[in-house]
């Protein structure tokens, strides 16, 4: 099994999969007579395909046993997908452009969350630390809107 390196979230390195949502380097507005903040688009949710809606979820996720095997990808073909920390805790991306072996792995502070285009082959969420919580932003409506791939062995990458 090969071992996957993980380089850090940044912005320029993830575009082709999607959009890493931070304020790092947005202008703030100031809103509610200068009691907030608002950082305002910082992502595009695609889930109106074929009649579908967006919602909001919340994910509590633990970590996997180590090595992290990396032995199922996962695409959304009709809307994005978006991950939102709720916590400042480091987490793990991984994502394939093309076809599902591909992989490439990023490791996100807990002030990056990141939206997956439709149809980007990722992984479901990995956390570095028990009862981590994410806001999810997706699609739900008609039609199947899960595509799962599973690697075979010599596709199989290992994180850490």
């Amino acid at each position: 099994m090969r071992k996957l390196a993980v380089a850090p979230l940044t912005k320029a390195a993830f575009a082709p999969y999607g959009e890493v949502i931070e304020t790092t380097g947005v202008t703030a507005l100031s809103i509610n007579q200068g009691f907030a903040e608002r950082f305002h688009d910082l992502a595009r949710i695609d889930t109106g395909l074929d009649g579908g809606e967006t919602i909001l979820s919340l994910f509590r996720g633990n970590p996997r046993p180590l090595p992290v095997e990396i032995r199922l990808m996962e695409r959304h073909p009709l809307g994005s997908q978006a991950f939102v920390p709720l916590q400042d805790r480091d987490w793990l991306v991984v994502v394939a452009e093309g076809a599902p072996e591909n992989l490439r792995a990023f490791r996100a502070s807990g002030r990056q969350g990141v939206n997956y285009q439709r149809n980007i082959w990722h992984h479901p969420l990995l956390v570095l630390d028990p009862d981590s919580a994410f806001l999810i932003v997706d699609r739900k409506g008609p039609g199947n809107n899960l595509e799962e791939a599973h690697l075979s062995s010599p596709d199989m990458a290992a994180l850490f």
